[in-house]
């Protein structure tokens, strides 16, 4: 139900913007987040947003990344700035319903940062 996208191959210093799609009735009512998977590793928070716009980022990249929503296309984003190479990992949308209910993740984008 999440689409994400935008990810790709990119130089250590260089950008990217990863975005989401959700359907309404997930947009609206859930904290939409960004997590990451590094090869071998496990998948870890990477940044939120909630329904009135506050944020929160994990320690590794803040400073360099920024979510932001577009709350009439039901889009989210994921500006990436300054990526390392340790930024290599697949890029999962998230979807945390402020109700009940599981998450929702979208298939994951593949951001490739060479140094």
């Amino acid at each position: 139900q999440l689409q994400a996208s935008g990810g790709g191959l990119v130089q250590a210093g260089g950008s990217l913007r990863l975005s989401c799609a959700a359907p309404r009735n997930i947009f609206s009512t859930s904290v939409m987040g960004w997590y990451r998977q590094g090869p071998g590793k496990q998948r870890n928070f990477v940044a939120k947003i909630t329904t009135e716009g506050a944020t929160n980022y994990a320690a590794s990249v803040t400073g360099r990344f920024t979510i932001s929503k577009d709350n009439a296309k039901n889009m989210v984003y994921l500006q990436m700035n300054s990526l390392k190479p340790e930024d290599t990992s697949i890029y999962y949308c998230n979807a945390d319903p402020i109700g009940p209910g599981g998450d929702s993740w979208g298939q994951g984008t593949l951001v490739t940062v060479s140094s």
